[in-house]
């Protein structure tokens, strides 16, 4: 995995972040989703590798990143805590401008990245998300059921955490066959390698925090920018599961694209082939896709 990729454990101001470089040209930051790791990009990077310097990391509280003291108010795990360390990732990695992709909590990494450093990101790929303040407002039964961690892991301590440190490997499995991705596109390893990373009781923790902020401390970010009328300034690219509930939840407001475009002013993609976790079940057509958008003439 991750062949002629180097990887790298950078100290920031309060946490440390795990990452892999490689590749060549213009800079471009994969970030995961949950229940996973930046090795859910394993093969995507390898392939975007000969185009672009691609680095994928760990987010703070996720696999061999580190988990910071959380607060009351959850702030040290909220998407603007998380998009400053990427932020800080890449400039130590010479970047000053780059380019992102986030599936899942990763995308909402993504694109707090784009509202809270327009200078920096360039362009912003999301994928299998629409923004966290528009999916509370519009959360129903399909949410809280068929996307169980948003509600369930964002209650108060310590259930979720128990919950999860009892059979993290039911956590994993659920996720993949819940949320429509074949189990046998995830191999032996794969699976074992994200399991490991929900056994760690600060992890978990830390884990649950991001979506207590999520449920929270994020809502209110996302509320003052529509509020205050900030937008984001660059091409943004949506992609969503064809087989999942972005697909047909929203459809009589247009979709993911009309959510999208209430938020950023250049807006395109669609729905594209598997379940939830498509850019490990379809690879190299994810990667295709990102290719073709992030690849600047």
């Amino acid at each position: 995995m991750f062949a002629g990729f180097r990887a790298t454990s950078l100290q920031l101001d309060d946490t440390t972040i795990f990452a892999r470089v490689g590749g060549t040209g213009l800079p471009l930051l994969l970030l995961h989703g949950f229940p996973e790791t930046h090795l859910m990009w394993r093969d995507i990077a390898v392939a975007l590798a000969p185009r672009f310097t691609v680095v994928a990391a760990d987010l703070r509280g996720y696999g061999q990143s580190g988990c910071p003291v959380s607060s009351a108010e959850h702030s040290p795990y909220a998407k603007r805590a998380m998009a400053g360390d990427m932020v800080q990732v890449m400039q130590q990695l010479g970047f000053g401008q780059f380019m992102v992709a986030g599936h899942d909590r990763g995308g909402r990494v993504a694109y707090r990245l784009a509202l809270d450093h327009p200078d920096e990101i360039s362009r912003v790929a999301v994928l299998d998300v629409i923004p966290t303040a528009a999916a509370w407002d519009r959360a129903d039964a399909r949410l809280a059921l068929g996307f169980w961690p948003w509600s369930l892991l964002a209650q108060p301590e310590p259930l979720p955490e128990r919950l999860i440190g009892a059979a993290p490997d039911a956590i994993v499995d659920n996720a993949i066959v819940q949320w429509g991705s074949p189990a046998e596109m995830f191999s032996a390893t794969i699976r074992e390698a994200y399991v490991k990373a929900l056994r760690d009781p600060v992890h978990i923790h830390a884990i649950c925090e991001e979506y207590r902020a999520a449920a929270t401390i994020d809502r209110e970010h996302d509320a003052l920018d529509q509020i205050n009328g900030r937008r984001i300034k660059c091409p943004l690219l949506a992609l969503w599961s064809s087989q999942g509930g972005l697909e047909t939840w929203y459809a009589e407001e247009g979709g993911p694209l009309a959510i999208w475009r209430k938020w950023a002013d250049r807006v395109e993609g669609g729905p594209v082939p598997g379940g939830h976790f498509f850019p490990e079940e379809h690879p190299h057509q994810t990667a295709a896709a990102l290719s073709k958008f992030f690849e600047v003439e």
